[in-house]
């Protein structure tokens, strides 16, 4: 066991935020801790890494282990390079290689009488070098760089210039290349990309140490964890699996508890009725019996009522018209920032109905192509159209859409007028806003809160074509499915970019893929793109080998070209196979009908016409046989 935590209790004034919480993490565990926004996960964190003191209990590290934490946010101070700051990590290794050069030098004079000394402290510290890694410590340090979305042209930049999310991935580098006993993680993916978050998973799944992460995304704690650790009410609770098994055993205790208490509560009512009744006969025995069933009712240690699942946000969209079959055609659109392009001639066909998620890195273009088509951003060249009837709902993730200056109850009475003051405050009391909270101003609400400030106007829209921003940024996990189930339930049209792979599983019919400024289309969800995706790349690099004498495009270029002509290519197959289908229907019917006639008793004694309709059904299976071979050729590729 590398980590024990035993009874912490924690309240904040008279609000307690845990209350005898208990686990242990094992020496290779990779673990999350859960729980609704608000729950105590942080705080917990800060208290096993001693940023905060627990009211009650004890925290115990192994003797000789070491741990790491990253904060959510980290504002790293250093004037050094982004590469300088990590190879800093490796100052022990750096040293020792120092020490080693200078014996080399050393032992080229040396006498006799000092070359074994020498000798014997160049094997010591060689060995040691060798055992950190030493031979490929600046491999290392690219590799976590380049894992971690920075490009190689950025590695020279100071610190000080790069942005918070920058500087929390520079955080998360340095505590990966310590490698301690056990890394501390919260919500380590806030910040990266989904090929960051991909490379993320791989290596903590290979870390030689412990792991305790907070997350919200559960495509990711599905991917890492095997223990579960749920914050629900103050209390903890652990369970063996990953965060869908967790899901899952939840539910059924949940049920289970349910009932053990409606069952109880059905036995008290039951026996509270016995009671009365005996009392109503008025006698001595009677009496005394129900004394000793009041007696042994007090006795009960009453079950709590369970809370209901997903009780924190109330949510129902409804589009206020149903729009026309065509919802948004783009065609040849292009945006540039300066000198840098972020895509040109792209295109993109959306229907009544869909639900289409564009993903790709950071900094591709895809919030520039929402912001396009609510006209927030101008393109420098293409045509966007909005089909007939069409009404949008944005949901921002920068949240432009809220006006800083007003209050909650302004925002949503001046954008709904018609609302009366019950329905503005029974809306914002879906999302978790009651009492004095209504006359909070934007400016001084959470990134969380003013999500939900958005989701709320959203839900109020009545809009058919809804267009969604990140929608799931600083929600938690219970509100993320809340979303989702409304969403799904949605008739109208969804486009949204997110980089939550989870939700994206859940809500998405098809994927639109922005790299290398072009957008590929994936009629699927996030785990058929990987797989369509995975195949591609495998035809590309095929390709890429068949003809590597000649001058090729680049390897992205490649990947999509490669994409295309396999898309092409079973277009081709599906028309060449349905064409020869259609031909065998048509010359069986022939031969059929050519069959039929031969029957008949008139033409049966007819010798030229029989003749001509012999020699009509040879025709017929002679042009038959190849139609039937081609057609298995074509079933068989």
């Amino acid at each position: 066991m590398i980590l024990s935590c035993q009874n912490i209790s924690k309240a904040f004034g008279d609000q307690p935020v845990l209350r005898n919480v208990s686990f242990h993490i094992e020496e290779y565990d990779k673990a999350a801790i859960v729980g609704i926004n608000g729950a105590g996960k942080t705080t917990l964190l800060r208290i096993i890494v001693g940023e905060q003191t627990a009211d009650e209990g004890v925290i115990s590290l192994a003797k000789g282990k070491t741990l790491g934490y990253l904060a959510q946010n980290q504002d790293v101070n250093s004037e050094n390079t982004i590469y300088d700051e990590l190879l800093s990590v490796k100052s022990d290794i750096i040293e020792m290689e120092r020490k080693i050069r200078q014996i080399e030098l050393s032992m080229k004079q040396a006498t006799d009488s000092h070359l074994d000394a020498l000798m014997e402290t160049y094997t010591r510290l060689t060995h040691a070098f060798e055992l950190a890694n030493g031979y490929a410590y600046k491999s290392e340090i690219t590799g976590v760089l380049k894992g971690l979305g920075f490009l190689e042209e950025e590695f020279s930049k100071q610190i000080s210039t790069l942005s918070g999310g920058q500087k929390t991935r520079i955080a998360l580098g340095r505590l990966l290349l310590l490698k301690p006993d056990l890394i501390i993680l919260d919500e380590p993916t806030n910040h990266l990309d989904l090929n960051s978050i991909s490379w993320l998973e791989t290596y903590l799944l290979n870390y030689k140490g412990a792991v305790l992460i907070v997350s919200h995304d559960r495509y990711f704690l599905d991917r890492i964890t095997g223990k579960i650790i749920e914050i629900d009410q103050t209390k903890a609770a652990s369970f063996t699996g990953n965060y869908s098994a967790y899901a899952v055993k939840k539910e059924q205790l949940r049920t289970a508890a349910l009932n053990a208490y409606l069952k109880q509560q059905q036995e008290i009512k039951h026996q509270e009725e016995v009671i009365e009744k005996l009392k109503s006969f008025n006698r001595e025995k009677s009496i005394r019996r129900a004394e000793s069933r009041e007696k042994m009712l007090s006795k009960i240690e009453v079950l709590d009522k369970p809370t209901e699942a997903r009780t924190d946000i109330h949510m129902t969209l409804t589009p206020r018209c149903v729009s026309g079959n065509d919802v948004l055609h783009i065609e040849g659109l292009a945006k540039s920032f300066g000198k840098q392009e972020l895509f040109s001639n792209i295109g993109m066909d959306i229907k009544r109905g869909e639900h289409v998620a564009i993903i790709g890195d950071n900094g591709t273009g895809k919030t520039t192509i929402l912001k396009i088509i609510n006209n927030l951003l101008s393109a420098d060249a293409g045509t966007i159209t909005l089909g007939t009837n069409v009404h949008i709902g944005y949901y921002d993730q920068e949240h432009h859409v809220l006006h800083m200056e007003k209050t909650l109850f302004e925002e949503i009475s001046d954008a709904y007028p018609y609302l009366n003051n019950t329905e503005i405050r029974s809306t914002l009391a879906a999302f978790l806003f009651t009492g004095e909270d209504v006359y909070k101003r934007i400016a001084d609400l959470s990134g969380g809160e003013r999500g939900r400030v958005s989701l709320a106007k959203l839900m109020l829209s009545e809009s058919n074509f809804l267009i969604l921003d990140e929608p799931t940024n600083h929600l938690d996990i219970t509100s993320k499915e809340i979303l989702e189930d409304a969403l799904n339930a949605y008739e109208g049209t969804v486009l949204y970019v997110s980089h939550d792979r989870y939700f994206i599983n859940r809500t998405a019919l098809r994927i639109l893929d922005l790299s290398d400024g072009r957008l590929t289309s994936y009629l699927g969800n996030y785990d058929y793109y990987l797989e369509k995706k995975a195949t591609f790349n495998e035809v590309a690099s095929s390709q890429e080998n068949s003809f590597k004498k000649e001058a090729v495009p680049s390897e992205t270029k490649l990947d999509w070209q490669a994409q295309k002509e396999l898309q092409a290519k079973a277009r081709k197959r599906e028309n060449d196979l349905r064409r020869c289908e259609e031909a065998i229907t048509s010359l069986e019917e022939q031969l059929s009908e050519t069959e039929a006639t031969m029957s008949q008793p008139d033409v049966a004694t007819d010798v030229a016409k029989l003749q001509e309709l012999t020699k009509r059904q040879q025709d017929l299976n002679e042009k038959l046989l190849p139609l039937y071979e081609q057609w298995e050729l074509l079933l068989n590729e």
